[in-house]
């Protein structure tokens, strides 16, 4: 641990433990794969049917119409405190290979991606125990691409399917496999089932985070791999936000029938969270001046490679706050307690972004500057939990005995 110190930053980016006291119940609310991470919902929740419209369109803005269609009076909008705080608890594992995706089990373990082993691996949340349950075959590592975005099937109590984003030799694609705890360690996970493939590759910009949204559906950000021309280019997965069917299907409702894709102008989106009222953000990696946190809408361009950061552009999505690159370069993102927190890989932070309903509440705030080096992904474990993943040794970083790690933090 560096508390107090401060470790070098890196140029370029991609796009036990003591305390652990209730660090397995935490990470036990997480259930389906932490709720407004991954959108999971409990049984009985407010999870749609397949073919549903996209969550968060349907909420009533200000003066718009009722349940009635009568005007409805403008919402007191709650807002978090301007000022927050981070405390970090406890850590769960370290000494992890390029820890990428991350997804919670029921009872509170948590399954974690090697990016450049292709394996996926078991921690035990009361112990840190680390153990292989099989590696990902047709997985190609290289520059940015490799084993990425978990995610559990919202039915994953009944059908046990652990889904997975990575790069092979041809494509970046998404498959699932059953995860059978009967069977040895290191075997247990089955043969991949494809549900999705296709989606450009590059050494870098590939994307990655998967995650299932409160609608059910698959939500996955990709990259543009360095072509800039893929993120407007409408026929293409590159540069992009993809909405599916748990079975890789378009979903009635997208955008453009048979088409996933679901948003466009993207340079390489490698964060994807919910909020309490089931609106989509995402994070983006900018080139050389801004980096994004974005309100996802379905069908709008977010502007790359016309603009970066807030153009103002006729037609195009500015975003919600930016940042400059060399202090963030965000990755993973989580909801929790009014606020979107965002991991920060070139700028070793974690951001705070406090909102109000749609918009900023207050100026982000950064935490655990240089304390941890680059921070790779973050899952909310419901309340004022969170769960930070670094990523030192990804071949950008400088690790150090320990790395890389998984923390516990509670928020403000």
């Amino acid at each position: 641990m560096r508390h107090g110190s401060s470790r070098g930053r890196q140029a370029g980016f991609d796009g036990p433990g003591a305390r652990r006291q209730g660090v397995l119940a935490a990470v036990a609310l997480a259930g389906c794969g932490a709720l407004l991470v991954t959108g999971c919902s409990p049984a009985g929740g407010p999870g749609s049917a397949a073919g549903s419209s996209p969550p968060g369109t349907a909420a009533a803005g200000p003066g718009s119409p009722g349940p009635s269609g009568s005007p409805s009076a403008s919402p007191q909008v709650s807002a978090p405190p301007a000022k927050g705080s981070v405390t970090v608890t406890g850590e769960v594992a370290k000494g992890l290979e390029s820890p990428w995706g991350v997804a919670p089990l029921p009872g509170g373990d948590l399954l974690v991606a090697s990016r450049d082993k292709g394996t996926i691996s078991r921690v035990a949340a009361d112990t840190g125990a680390v153990t292989q349950i099989g590696k990902v075959p047709g997985v190609a590592p290289g520059g940015e691409g490799g084993l990425l975005g978990l995610a559990l099937s919202p039915s994953f109590a009944s059908d046990r399917l652990v889904y997975a984003y990575f790069t092979t030799e041809s494509d970046n694609r998404i498959a699932r496999m059953r995860y059978d705890e009967q069977r040895p360690a290191g075997q247990q996970l089955g043969a991949p089932d494809t549900v999705f493939r296709g989606i450009p590759k590059g050494l870098v910009h590939n994307g990655g985070r998967i995650a299932f949204g409160p609608d059910k559906m698959l939500y996955a950000g990709t990259g543009e791999t360095g072509d800039k021309g893929l993120a407007q280019d409408r026929k293409s997965l590159g540069g992009k936000i993809l909405r599916m069917t748990p079975d890789g299907d378009p979903v009635h409702g997208n955008p453009e029938a048979d088409s996933v894709v679901y948003s466009y102008g993207h340079r390489n989106v490698q964060g994807l969270a919910w909020d309490k009222d089931k609106r989509l953000w995402a994070a983006e990696f900018g080139q050389n001046t801004w980096d994004e946190l974005n309100l996802i809408e379905p069908g709008a361009n977010y502007g790359w490679p016309e603009a970066e950061g807030k153009a103002g552009r006729p037609g195009m999505r500015d975003p919600v706050a930016v940042w400059k690159t060399d202090e963030a370069s965000p990755s993973g993102i989580a909801w929790a307690e009014g606020s979107v927190w965002m991991a920060g890989l070139k700028g070793s932070r974690l951001w705070r972004i406090p909102l109000a309903g749609a918009e900023l509440a207050a100026e982000p705030e950064a935490f655990l500057e240089g304390k941890y080096g680059r921070l790779r992904t973050v899952l909310a474990l419901g309340g004022d939990r969170l769960l930070l993943v670094t990523s030192e040794t990804d071949g950008r970083g400088s690790p150090e005995a320990g790395d890389d790690r998984i923390l516990t933090l509670t928020v403000r």
